[in-house]
């Protein structure tokens, strides 16, 4: 997309710039951004041009033009010079987009909610024990292999029906989604909640109906009110929800399970459970379906505790809805790789793989406690998480990424993750509070340097830049 050339003199007319800061400079620009003045595809005045306007050094304009490329506002084409940034590409859906990090190297990456590398198991010794040779006997024989169905039996937290794998988490949930809705229909979310959950809504034609959180996940009582506009499903995560890192207690999850079961004209509805941390979570398994038999289909990812690139979840819930999901599934991909499946099944079985998931399991709650107990320290009113996220409440979102990435850190906008156009129903969040005032910190990438991550991030949390938006 082209834009206009926009020459120094006109930057600085528009932007009033407090001071001649790269955090100034780089936060007035976003704010310009942000507010239209510049369009996505305007480029923007040479380092020098602008260092020599404002009678400052080019390292300055340098600094901030960095920044700003780190937080997503901008981008360098070279010889081109830098251009406000556009569109991503149409391969992701719009809260997706808003998730997607730049390419841009940084200091230390916290946006991404992917696990740690470093404390995945090894692939090594379970694809030395898979065949060599990628065979199955038959294109209609049972989609998951045995051993594997009765290693997630015995792990299962009720008792399923029907148990089948998919390829990820996301997979299972839009599976699911798509045998229960039909445009127009209400579906439950959390809120803050998983963006590509809404994503998925949209494209369904279906309406969010947003449920606040507080430190163990849904409110009951906010539940019950959401419950009287007779949503065909529940979506929620039961463990370390992304982004709060909330998880229910037994007695939340019977709570929500007896406020379904009182609700009236819902007797269809289901609660489908994305229990996407699985393994790596500190709290044991919880599940709605323990008290509501035959409404709940519940979903468990290895992608945290295993490898993202596995791509393999499983999916349990009443016999005739899986049996559903899985015929349709037979008439697309037909079946997980039996070959992956038999990789999975060694992971959860061998001694090695089983303690590489244990000590990630204590490093997360460490990394967790430890980045939650500084930033409590310093001011900054973040709830105790489980599993690798951690909720931050900011003054400004826009204001935070930038003073972050000015510091060489990227975190996650959190304007992506609220289902609600008023923001109210975020945890803490009061009537005056506007939408996106959050951003998402992977804690699980919090290696060490823990006091001075803790300090960049209650910093950008506590201040708006000067001209701030």
């Amino acid at each position: 997309m082209s834009g206009i050339r926009m020459d120094a003199s006109r930057l600085i007319e528009l932007a009033e710039f407090a001071d001649a800061s790269p955090r100034t400079i780089a936060g007035d620009v976003a704010r310009l951004v942000n507010g239209g003045e510049l369009a996505a595809g305007d480029r923007l005045p040479t380092v020098r041009e602008l260092a020599a306007a404002l009678s400052v050094s080019p390292a300055t304009i340098s600094q901030a033009w960095q920044a700003l490329a780190r937080a997503g506002v901008i981008e360098s084409r070279g010889r081109a010079g830098s251009f406000v940034r556009g569109a991503e590409a149409l391969r992701l859906a719009p809260r997706m987009r808003g998730m997607a990090a730049p390419d841009d190297p940084v200091r230390l990456d916290l946006s991404r909610g992917t696990p740690d590398p470093l404390l995945l198991p090894a692939l090594g010794p379970a694809l030395s024990r898979v065949s060599t040779r990628a065979e199955t006997g038959s294109y209609q024989a049972e989609p998951v292999i045995p051993a594997l169905a009765r290693a997630l039996r015995d792990s299962w937290p009720s008792d399923a029906e029907s148990l089948m794998v998919v390829d990820g988490a996301l997979d299972a949930i839009s599976r699911t989604l798509e045998e229960l809705v039909r445009f127009g229909d209400r579906v439950v979310v959390e809120s803050p909640g998983f963006p590509p959950f809404l994503d998925l809504l949209d494209v369904l034609g279906a309406v969010a109906v947003p449920v606040r959180l507080d430190e163990h996940g849904m409110v009951p009582e906010a539940l019950a009110v959401a419950l009287r506009k007779r949503p065909v499903a529940v979506l929620l995560q039961p463990r370390a929800q992304n982004p709060t890192g909330a998880s229910m207690t037994p007695e939340r999850a019977e709570a929500l399970a007896r406020t379904i079961a009182n609700a009236e004209r819902i007797d269809d509805l289901v609660v489908i459970e994305d229990d996407h941390s699985g393994l790596i979570s500190i709290e044991g398994d919880v599940t709605l379906g323990t008290w509501l038999p035959g409404r709940v289909v519940h979903v468990r990812s290895f992608s945290k505790s295993h490898g993202p690139d596995l791509r393999i979840a499983a999916l349990g819930g009443p016999r005739e809805l899986v049996e559903h999901i899985a015929g349709r599934r037979m008439l697309g991909p037909g079946w997980t790789s039996r070959m992956v499946q038999t990789i999975l099944l060694d992971l959860l079985t061998d001694g090695a793989s089983i303690d590489a998931v244990t000590e990630a399991r204590r490093q997360y709650y460490t990394r967790q406690r430890m980045l939650g107990d500084a930033l409590r320290e310093r001011g900054v009113a973040v709830q105790e998480a489980d599993g690798i996220n951690l909720w931050m409440p900011v003054l400004g979102e826009r204001s935070a990424l930038v003073q972050l990435a000015v510091a060489g850190i990227r975190v996650a906008a959190g304007s992506p993750f609220l289902a609600a156009a008023n923001g109210t129903d975020a945890p803490g969040a009061g009537r005056t509070r506007r939408p996106g005032e959050f951003v998402r910190v992977t804690v699980g990438m919090v290696r060490d340097d823990v006091d001075g991550v803790a300090d960049a991030l209650a910093t950008a949390a506590k201040h708006v830049v000067a001209g701030g938006y």
